[in-house]
């Protein structure tokens, strides 16, 4: 879009994320005991904020001016931070992933496909460049390990280039004796014809000036479409396209042009105000300090008697004085601190009467969920991490956006003022640190000896008795096996445990898949058919669950910092559905590290316990580096299989399920890891374990029926030209990608009543194993049948609905 055209859908998406906040402090302020009423407000909320998350995208992706990204950027992490709050309440209200929306998306007006949740482009624009230069490495680690083989590139010989310019040459000498040829023709033929006797009919010399107009304006018209199209694709320098061609062409253009210009402000020198600020506002800012900080230890000495002591620099020096509570509050909790140390049982009371405390105990444990269930039973929305952060970008909008005049910002420059006020905290904090500390905390030691010189003292005598009496005790640290290993690991650069994580092929290289690749479609009578059970999860409600709990997260720091906090994934379905592939769509939509612990991919390396500790610390240590980061297990039943390990590689693999607990407490909300599992066989599994591991249990689907076949719609149905339904179906993508050609012959509908039972990679595979070169080669003169793809689909087993139903 164009600049005003991007400001514009910000203004507009303001105003509705104004009204969504509005409406949501007046509906979920209040306790609410009809939970079906509850469900419809948070599908409603959940569909508004994908609309909005939508509309601030389309802005983001394409302005220029640096600090209005930086705006727009701040407030879509909030609705997307908000947009999970809201997830997590409907999970909690209805035990399930997923909901009935239907009744909703009609009373809006909304077609299903509103509710596929947008990914925005800064997640990897604003890395593009590492993440290129880290493919770049990892591409050289590979082909030197020898764990990749480098592409073939064919050059030409000398010879076939001359005897391209040869068939070229022979061709143009060709047409242009065939045109001379051809003006020879028809000047002999004009010749040769005999010469009418034209008389004085009006109506011959009308016919004779009809002809002669006509074939002129054809000619100029020929010619205006030619130098139209010439001009269209760039061959004519310096010509502007017609408007109704500029139309077209602003389209195709428009994204890559965003693309240059975003590229040019971001290299432009960042600017820079600390320096000015230090000399003009330095000195107010420490006078200012200095006085607050002379006024709070007033105030504390008048209320509680004292002066407080000054807060070492661990607790942030003199910024903990602002950040704690006010010096009457401080008193009154010293107050119900005393109250509490007199009102204190002795010991010995307790010890008399143990069993009593244990009966009371067991009797409120066993009334308090039936109390608490009839005493408030009503829903109520919890607390918010996100809402601030909306409400804060709301705010700046009206303060420096909403009336702010874009046409005189051509060059799409920095604010300077906005700047300064960002710079500003980071002066004021120097100079806190660096002057003010210093120069208070002399202050406050001549006010103590000056004022509380006797009180002091003997604080300071007792301290010293009791220094003298209990001297401290030095435990000697405790030597472990694997101590040797991690000071090794903590000496090493990223570097080095980056190569041979590499080099060990622990780190692979991401297949580029996106999200939207896993083709399926929304099935609006899934829902009759599972009633009083929970539907099996369709195609685009897996694509939503995993860019919920997988992209949006780890493409966010504020998102993941603030989020409901999900460390682990576990994908389970039949062989083919997709597992794998939607692993490395997420890495490919976040720009994210891949690190392969399946079963079969560690075995022989890092062996025994110490081994497995080291290889997983440096998975971490690589991870939160370098992060986002997943690190995938597949096949993960066998490393909590049950029974006694047999061999080596299932001993090394039920030692990573002990393991795994410790790996995801060291995860915080400030790492960007996350845990990805896949299975096709969950029940040979331990599922205790198994279960506390995967905090998200996601189920694939195989594809249905409108999957594999895709929509049909007519090109004058309104539904199609309103909506832009795209008609792919799974055959018709895997053929077209490998460049076969759709006829009359392929029926698609066959092709979808025969791959009943069958998944996505069955499908894929059999179009792989019929359109092989050979046949490529043919398809001009042997046209595409649907009967050629039969045989080769034949040879899979389908899932049966007997698995189907031990998955589910």
């Amino acid at each position: 879009f164009p600049n005003s055209t991007c400001i514009k859908i910000w203004a507009e998406t303001q105003k509705e994320l104004d009204i969504m906040l509005q409406r949501e402090r007046e509906e979920f302020s209040q306790p609410e005991k009809d939970h079906k009423k509850v469900m419809k407000m948070l599908a409603t909320c959940y569909i508004k904020y994908l609309e909005i998350i939508r509309k601030f995208k389309e802005a983001h992706d394409d302005l220029i001016h640096q600090q209005k990204r930086a705006a727009v950027q701040r407030v879509l992490d909030g609705a997307m931070g908000r947009l999970l709050e809201i997830k997590k309440e409907m999970v909690s209200l209805e035990k399930s992933e997923c909901h009935y929306m239907d009744d909703i998306l009609v009373d809006l007006k909304h077609v299903p496909d509103v509710l596929e949740i947008p990914i925005p482009k800064y997640f990897i624009k604003e890395n593009l460049r590492k993440l290129q230069e880290r493919e770049k490495y990892l591409d050289e680690i590979l082909l030197n390990a020898g764990l990749r083989e480098q592409e073939p590139v064919t050059a030409m010989t000398l010879e076939e280039g001359i005897k391209v310019i040869q068939v070229a040459e022979r061709a143009r000498q060709g047409r242009s004796q065939a045109a001379f040829m051809k003006t020879t023709y028809l000047a002999k033929k004009r010749q040769a014809k005999p010469e009418e006797q034209m008389g004085k009919n009006p109506d011959a010399a009308a016919t004779l000036i009809q002809k002669v107009w006509r074939g002129y304006s054809q000619r100029k018209k020929t010619e205006k479409l030619r130098e139209e199209e010439m001009i269209f694709l760039g061959m004519v320098s310096g010509a502007s396209l017609p408007p109704h061609l500029e139309a077209m062409s602003s389209l195709q253009i428009g994204a890559g042009k965003a693309n240059v210009l975003q590229g040019e402000v971001q290299e432009r020198e960042d600017l820079s105000f600390m320096q000015e600020l230090r000399k003009t506002e330095g000195p107010h800012i420490k006078e200012t300090l200095q006085d607050e900080i002379s006024q709070c230890f007033i105030e504390c000495r008048h209320i509680t008697g004292r002066f407080p002591d000054y807060p070492p620099k661990t607790t942030g020096g003199s910024k903990a004085i602002f950040i704690e509570k006010h010096p009457e509050e401080v008193l009154e909790a010293e107050r119900q601190k005393d109250a509490k140390v007199k009102f204190r049982k002795p010991k010995k009371k307790e010890e008399k009467e143990p069993k009593k405390s244990k009966q009371v105990r067991q009797q409120k444990q066993a009334v308090k969920p039936e109390t608490k269930h009839r005493l408030d039973p009503r829903w109520k929305m919890g607390p918010s991490n996100f809402l601030s952060i909306l409400e804060e970008g709301s705010k700046q909008y009206k303060v420096f956006w909403e009336n702010r005049d874009n046409k005189s910002d051509f060059l799409q420059d920095h604010d300077p003022e906005l700047i300064k006020g960002g710079e500003r905290e980071e002066v004021e904090e120097e100079i806190r640190v660096q002057q003010v500390d210093e120069v208070m905390q002399e202050q406050l030691l001549k006010l103590i000896l000056a004022v509380d010189r006797e009180t002091h003292l003997r604080k300071a005598g007792r301290a010293e008795k009791n220094s003298e009496k209990k001297p401290e005790r030095h435990r000697k640290a405790r030597k472990r096996g694997h101590e040797n290993l991690m000071m090794s690991l903590a000496c090493r650069t990223i570097e080095s445990l980056y190569r041979e994580l590499a080099e060990e092929g622990l780190l692979i290289k991401v297949k580029n898949v996106n999200i939207s690749d896993y083709i399926g479609y929304h099935d609006c009578l899934r829902n009759l058919r599972y009633k009083g059970a929970h539907p099996m999860p369709s195609i685009p409600e897996v694509r939503q669950l995993v860019t919920l709990y997988g992209v949006l997260p780890l493409g966010s720091q504020t998102v993941h910092e603030n989020a409901p906090l999900v460390k682990s994934m576990l994908l389970v379905g039949p062989a083919g559905v997709g597992k794998k592939m939607l692993v490395h769509a997420i890495c490919t939509e976040t720009g994210a590290n891949l690190f392969n612990l399946t079963p079969s991919n560690i075995a022989g390396k890092y062996p025994g316990r110490e081994g497995l500790v080291m290889m997983l610390h440096m998975i971490l240590k690589v991870g939160k580096q370098l992060q986002p980061s997943v690190v995938w297990i597949g096949d993960v039943e066998k490393v909590f299989s049950k029974g006694a390990a047999k061999g080596e590689e299932e001993m090394n693999a039920k030692r990573l399920a002990t393991f795994l607990p410790l790996f995801l407490r060291a995860v915080t909300a400030k790492d960007r890891v996350l845990l990805v599992g896949t299975t096709r066989r969950p029940f040979d599994a331990d599922l205790q374990p198994f279960c506390k591991i995967f905090q998200k249990i996601i189920l694939l689907p195989k594809p249905d029926y409108l999957t594999r076949s895709g929509k049909y719609f007519k090109a004058s149905s309104w539904l199609f030209l309103l909506f832009k339904i795209d008609v792919y179906s799974l055959w018709k993508h895997y053929i077209l990608q490998r460049a076969g050609v759709l006829t009359w012959l392929v029926s698609l509908h066959c092709l979808a009543q025969l791959s009943a039972g069958f998944t996505q990679g069955h499908i894929a595979d059999t179009v792989q194993t019929v359109l092989s070169e050979k046949r490529l080669l043919q398809m001009s003169t042997r046209p595409l049948r649907s009967d050629e793809f039969f045989n080769s689909l034949a040879r899979h087993d389908p899932v049966y609905r007997k698995e189907e139903e031990t998955l589910e």
